[in-house]
């Protein structure tokens, strides 16, 4: 770009002859401004022709399209049209049709659709090809599918087109029919049907198509590695990104470093993390806003948030989701002052928070024990920003009133809801009922749980505590006897850690790792030093109805103590080590961690559904309180 301007700068100072168009000279600086993603000074650049022909025209509208401006694309169409010199044609409309597909502006395609017919120009494949796609944006893939079979002539982009919609639009079938029908099949075609059947939830069948190529480029393996992560299914996600990287077929690019940094994310991959961050630097890649936000969040939920900063300030343009990312990050790690300066200093900045920035700053104060400030920052979503409270932030404020104790507040809060609760809100009172010993509260609480969700086991595992605790035996027989009944199962406590580059998956009780022996012999040795400590297990928080040392010996198999052994065994003396849990951590695990820390003299690492604890020295960064 800097070299263009000088370019520019020296037409400016010494001007071509009088024999050069102008208008050429401003095509190819329009084309090579788009080309630097620069649209904004293409369109300057058009400013300054006095009278543009329809090539410059076309140029500036294509360039706008190009770069997703659809709203001046479509200001500029109408400038066009006003100006009644030169008349549209082809490469006109393929560039307005687009923009209003992107913005989903119905009357304004349903005009050029009519501007097309009248000008006789639908008979052209590139406007008939935009005129399909457009109509499927609209939600009217009926009207795609005519306009599809009325075309005289198709190419491989009017079949991808049509198999793009029906994916697009969750009808899988009749993009498959499609498919099938193709007489000749591109990258693209295997790419929309992989996509959609993934988007579908159908990673099997994506999977299936995938493996059926002969070939595949980048977009392949982008949606292959897409449709995992956005399924959940993150450990595969990192497996194929290996295998694209090892097949040196298809360099990947910023959109597939955006899916794998989301499954790191996820699985708390940061080994893996870290080697895309060298990866972005070593090509020069540009740290746009998609890719610096994918990175920032990686390293927020792999427990840097130092990292996540220096991504943040490296990023040359920021949006609500980059702030955001950081208020979460901060309020994950209970730094509730820097998510407090964050969402300040995103105001200053003249940008607008959203519903995900407030569960952000709810958290950080739900973390940290604020009560009043975060009735405060609650009140302000609606008065000040006109966002309406979802039932997140609703059980967010009710968990805040729960464990300072305000249950009565807190009961309040969710009669007086504007959308129904649901099972997390009354979770949330239930948790405060268990910590200030409410009893009677929680009975009703769990009535109204079960009510919601028949299936709900925390619920009867909490009444099978209380009725045990008060000595009313019966009723706590009863509870696990409907437990069996209707066959309630709690959901598995689930841990990863990453080790050498690689990610291990721990369930409660999991002897399918190789190294198991070693594992559970580590937990005993650790076991046995903890108890010298002082350590004295938690056993109120095994629901089963069996002896004390069977108790114990439940507790010694949670998953992020399987998860915790293993790093010990795998690491080398004085390293970190970082796990990742899909629930909430038990008391007892938390406070053997605080030992295990102590004894071994490492930090350890903890993410669990909620925020993260640093354990370090026999003290946790959450201080007991979460």
């Amino acid at each position: 770009m800097r070299q263009l301007l000088q370019v520019h700068c020296r037409l400016i100072t010494d001007p071509p002859p009088p024999t050069v168009d102008p208008n050429l000279v401003a095509v190819k600086l329009i084309s090579a401004s788009a080309a630097r993603a620069k649209p904004r000074y293409a369109a300057l650049v058009f400013s300054l022709i006095p009278d543009p022909n329809l090539f410059v025209w076309n140029s500036l509208l294509r360039t706008l399209a190009l770069h997703h401006l659809w709203p001046l694309a479509l200001r500029y169409f109408n400038l066009l049209l006003a100006s009644r010199h030169p008349l549209p044609d082809e490469f006109t409309f393929t560039s307005v049709l687009k923009a209003c597909a992107g913005l989903t502006a119905v009357p304004d395609g349903e005009m050029s659709h009519a501007f097309v017919l009248k000008r006789g120009l639908d008979a052209n494949l590139f406007v008939h090809n935009s005129l399909v796609d457009m109509y499927f944006k609209f939600g009217c893939p009926a009207v795609a599918r005519r306009l599809f079979d009325e075309m005289p002539g198709r190419d491989v982009v009017s079949w991808n087109t049509l198999i793009s919609g029906y994916s697009s639009c969750g009808d899988i079938t009749a993009a498959r029919e499609v498919f099938d029908r193709m007489p000749e099949r591109s990258m693209v075609s295997w790419s929309a049907m992989i996509a959609g059947h993934a988007r579908s939830g159908d990673v099997a069948t994506a999977r299936e198509l995938f493996d059926h190529m002969s070939e595949r480029n980048v977009v392949c393996w982008n949606a292959m590695i897409a449709g995992c992560t956005q399924n959940e299914k993150f450990l595969e996600s990192i497996e194929l990104f290996r295998k694209m990287l090892r097949s040196g077929c298809a360099p990947p690019n910023d959109v597939t470093l955006v899916s794998v940094l989301s499954a790191c994310a996820h699985l708390g991959a940061l080994d893996l993390g870290r080697w895309i961050d060298g990866f972005i630097k070593r090509r020069s890649m540009e740290l746009g806003l998609f890719l610096g936000n994918a990175l920032s969040d990686m390293y927020a939920k792999c427990g840097c948030i130092g990292e996540a900063r220096r991504v943040f300030e490296k990023m040359k343009e920021r949006d609500v989701i980059s702030w955001s990312i950081i208020i979460c990050g901060s309020a994950m790690h209970g730094h509730v002052e820097e998510a407090i300066s964050g969402f300040h200093g995103m105001l200053q900045c003249g940008i607008k928070p959203n519903d995900i920035t407030f569960m952000g700053i709810l958290s950080a104060c739900t973390h940290a024990g604020m009560v009043d400030e975060g009735l405060k920052y609650f009140n302000r979503m609606s008065d000040e920003f006109g966002i309406d409270p979802k039932v997140e932030h609703y059980g967010c404020v009710v968990d805040l009133l729960s464990r300072a104790g305000r249950l009565d507040e807190a009961e309040n809060l969710i009669n007086s809801m504007r959308v129904p609760p649901n099972v997390i809100v009354w979770g949330a009172l239930l948790g405060g009922c268990r910590i200030y010993g409410d009893i009677w509260r929680g009975e009703r609480v769990v009535q109204h749980i079960l009510e919601l969700d028949p299936g709900h086991s925390g619920s009867y595992v909490y009444l099978a505590y209380v009725y045990s605790s008060i000595g009313r035996l019966e009723d706590a027989a009863k509870c696990r006897l409907r437990m069996r009944e209707k066959r309630v199962v709690k959901m598995p406590g689930c841990s990863w850690i990453e080790v050498d580059n690689r990610v291990y998956e721990f369930f409660m009780g999991d002897r399918s790792h190789p190294q198991s022996e070693k594992i559970y012999s580590m937990i005993n040795a650790l076991n046995l030093r903890m108890k010298l400590a002082g350590y004295i297990p938690d056993t109120t928080v095994v629901s089963q109805s069996i002896d004390e040392e069977e108790k114990e010996d439940a507790l010694s198999m949670h998953s992020e103590k399987l998860a915790v052994a293993f790093g010990l065994i795998s690491t080398k003396a004085g390293a970190t080590i970082r796990v990742v849990k899909n629930l909430r951590v038990c008391n007892d695990c938390h406070e053997a961690m605080k030992f295990v820390s102590k004894i071994v003299e490492r930090e350890i690492v903890l993410r669990d559904r909620s925020r993260f604890h640093h354990f370090s020295e026999g003290r946790c960064s959450c201080k007991d309180y979460w």
